[in-house]
C-alpha cells in the first residue's frame, strides 16, 4: 500500500497547487479537505460553489457557524482520517497532520504578505480585502482548532516530516521541492 500524503499550511499558501502536482507525479488520488467541507456546507443550504467561496461573506458565515457547532469539523476529520488510512491519497487539510500517526506530513509556510498577494491574484480582489480575509481565516481557524483539538495551528509544527517556505519560490519550484522530498520518504 502506498503511503498517503497530507499538505497543510495557512490560507493561500499553495496547498492545492502542490497537492495536485504530487498526485499527478506519484499517481495518487487528490482530495481537498476544504472541498469536502464545502459539500457539507451545501447540505446546510449554502451555495458553496467556486474556488474562492471561502473568501466570500457566505463562506465566512459558514466559518462562524463551525465555531458554534464543532460537529462539521469532527465529521470532516473522521472522513479524511478514514480516507487517509486507505493509502494512495494526497489530501489538503488544516487538521489532519495532528490527527494521524502515519503517512507523509508536509507544512507549507509563507509570510502573510505572500499569501495576500497569492489570494489577490488568484481571486482577483484588492490587496486590502485579501489581507483581511487571509488574516481572519487564519485567526478563526487557529482558535477553532485550539478549542476543538488543543493544538496551535501555525505554531505547533513538530508533527511534520518537512516544512517548506514558499515565499521566494514559484509554484513549480515548490512542487519540485516537495516532489524530491516525497520521493525520499515514500
Amino acid at each position: 500500500m502506498t503511503k498517503s500524503i497530507v499538505i497543510s499550511g495557512p490560507p493561500a499558501v499553495g496547498k492545492t497547487t502542490v497537492a495536485k502536482g504530487l498526485a499527478k507525479e506519484f499517481n495518487l488520488q487528490y482530495l481537498s479537505g476544504g472541498d469536502v467541507l464545502k459539500e457539507m456546507a451545501k447540505e446546510q443550504g449554502f451555495n458553496s460553489d467556486g474556488d474562492d467561496w471561502w473568501d466570500t461573506k457566505e463562506g465566512l458565515k459558514f466559518l462562524n457557524q463551525r465555531e458554534e457547532n464543532s460537529e462539521f469539523d469532527k465529521n470532516l476529520d473522521k472522513k479524511l482520517t478514514d480516507l487517509f488510512k486507505q493509502g494512495g491519497m494526497v489530501i489538503t487539510s488544516y487538521t489532519l497532520p495532528w490527527l494521524i500517526e502515519d503517512g507523509i506530513k508536509i507544512w507549507l509556510e509563507g509570510s502573510h504578505a505572500s499569501s495576500t498577494k497569492r489570494m489577490q491574484t488568484r481571486d482577483n480582489m484588492s490587496s486590502e480585502n485579501a489581507y483581511e480575509i487571509t488574516k481572519s481565516r487564519f485567526d478563526k481557524n487557529k482558535a477553532l482548532y485550539k478549542k476543538l483539538y488543543g493544538f496551535s495551528f501555525g505554531d505547533d509544527k513538530a508533527v511534520f516530516d518537512v516544512i517548506i517556505n514558499t515565499d521566494n519560490l514559484s509554484a513549480n519550484q515548490v512542487i519540485d521541492v516537495t516532489t524530491e522530498t516525497v520521493r525520499k520518504l515514500l
